[in-house]
């Protein structure tokens, strides 16, 4: 099994992740990662976490989703979005960021978890 990548470092606007330059905030899954661009899919705070920002994980044989509202939990997630993890049977866990990443780290020891992960508010 493809081990996703440990967050080594989380603090306001700055992320680091093993293997991938330092970033703001970040889409990782077993094998990787890359940058998390809202302006892919038109993400926002709010309506939030839009339904295409998670299909790059279920894409990714995800079987454990973590999702981050931000340090100062803005960031939503749409019921959408929601419903597709759960049509799919997908363990979710949404979390401010820091406990996000705990959260992460300690999963990706043994299962082939993905996460959103954004770094301010």
């Amino acid at each position: 099994m493809n081990r996703s990548p440990q967050i080594t470092h989380v603090s306001w606007g700055r992320m680091e992740v093993e293997g991938l330059p330092p970033g703001k905030d970040f889409i990782l899954h077993p094998g990787g990662g890359r940058a998390w661009d809202w302006s892919e899919h038109g993400t926002r705070h709010e309506p939030g976490i839009q339904p295409a920002d998670v299909q790059e994980l279920l894409d990714q044989g995800c079987t454990v989703i973590v999702l981050s509202r931000g340090m100062k939990l803005r960031l939503q997630t749409m019921p959408e979005t929601l419903k597709i993890l759960d049509d799919n049977g997908i363990e979710v866990h949404v979390e401010e960021t820091t406990a996000a990443v705990v959260l992460y780290n300690k999963l990706a020891q043994t299962k082939p978890v993905g996460g959103l992960f954004h770094s301010t508010c």
